[in-house]
Order: structure tokens, then sequence, then C-alpha cells
């Protein structure tokens, strides 16, 4: 690969990164507003089936993301964005409880208690997010390489839509249990939530695949990459 190539492989590379942070770190900060998609009228277990959080809206770019990620430069690149959006989300913490330190003027648009109201519970959803979100990362980034090594690069849509599907499970288990026992949500709500969120995700990962073709395609027709080769941009 010539010099050219690799360095707009290394630009694109920070931009998918870039990408994969903030849909990380915007979903912890927006996670408290709920809304109902009703495709279909029905519930379960005493909630709407698509009840879920604004947050989640997001969240299953960074699953994108990291699969095509995965397939272009490789599992340990995948690995170094994971690793990078957990330092970014314990930034945004750390700004947040900054700025709840700061008194607000008698005359600020939000005052301390609206200030506090609205992003008190963004530590708990943050130190959450982060077990589950670091758990169904690297489960997600296993599995994709798994099926990738086992089909030897071929079947794309496979390794994308079962590592997404575990992973998602994963990390709405994860969460939602999290956030019930911090009391954040209520118990009666796990069982529907966590059925509302897992389905919402695996449509997500169906949807997305003719994006992730279409990312791998390009990229393999601009630098001329083989099934199953990999950029290295050392």
């Amino acid at each position: 690969m010539s010099l050219k190539d690799k360095l707009l492989a290394q630009r694109i590379y920070l931009l998918l990164g870039s990408l994969f942070i903030t849909s990380l770190v915007v979903s912890n900060l927006i996670f408290q507003k709920f809304f109902y998609w009703y495709p279909v009228d029905v519930e379960v277990f005493g909630s709407k089936l698509f009840e879920i959080s604004v947050g989640i809206l997001p969240y299953p770019i960074t699953f994108l993301i990291t699969d095509l990620i995965s397939e272009i430069y490789g599992k340990k690149r995948a690995n170094d964005v994971v690793v990078a959006g957990i330092f970014a989300s314990l930034f945004s913490v750390g700004v947040i409880l900054a700025a709840d330190s700061v008194p607000a003027l008698d005359n600020s648009p939000l005052n301390d208690e609206t200030f506090k109201f609205v992003f008190s519970k963004t530590i708990i959803a943050v130190g959450s997010s982060m077990f589950a979100y670091l758990f169904a990362q690297f489960v997600d980034i296993r599995i994709y390489h798994f099926w990738k090594n086992l089909t030897k690069g071929k079947h794309l849509w496979l390794r994308n839509n079962f590592s997404t599907w575990i992973s998602q499970f994963v990390d709405t288990l994860s969460i939602i249990s999290l956030l019930c026992y911090f009391e954040v949500l209520p118990w009666s709500s796990f069982k529907g939530l966590l059925i509302s969120g897992f389905l919402f995700k695996v449509l997500v990962a169906f949807f997305d695949t003719p994006f992730l073709y279409l990312g791998v395609y390009l990229f393999r027709k601009r630098f001329k990459l083989k099934v199953n080769e990999e950029i290295d941009l050392t």
C-alpha cells in the first residue's frame, strides 16, 4: 500500500473512531428520555413492545462501526476504539461532576436543581453502561472474528448479525439489570424493557447489514483489498 493510501486509511479510521465515541457518549447523556415506537400495538409484561430509551438510538451505530473496523482494520484496531470509548465516557462524567459543582447564577437558563435533575443519574448510567458496553463489545468483536476465521472471510451477513445479536442481548440484559438495581428504573419494567430493547437492536442489526456490505465494498474497491485481507496501519 502506498503512503498516500495509508494516510487516507488512517484518516478514515480516526473518523470512524470519532463517530463511535460520539454515539457512545451521547447515548449515556440522553438515556433518561423514553419514547414509544409503535409499528404494532403490543404489550410485553405490562410494557409496550417498543417502549425504549432515546439512548438506544445512537448505540447500535457503535456495533456497526466496530464490525466495519474489525472487517477492514482487524481485531486489535477494533479493541483500541472500544478502549478509547471507555476513556471518553469516563471523561464526560468528570466534566459533568465539575459542572455540577459550580453554583448557577440567578439568571442562568438552568438552575442547580434542574441541572442536577437532568444529569444526576448520568454517573450511574455511565457506570452501568461501561460494564455492559465493555463486556458486550468485546463479545461482539470476538464472535465476529470467530465467524470471520471460520468462513475464511465469506458470508459477511452471518458474522455481522450473529455477533451483534448475541452481544446486544448481553448489553441489554446487563445495563437494564444494573439500572434497575440502582433504582434508576423500576423492576416492574425489567422484562418489558429487556425484550423491547433487544428486539429493537435486532431489527437495527438486520437493517444495518446492507450498510456494512456497502462500507466493506467501498473499502475493498478503494484500497484493492482481497476477501479477508485487512489494512495494516503500522
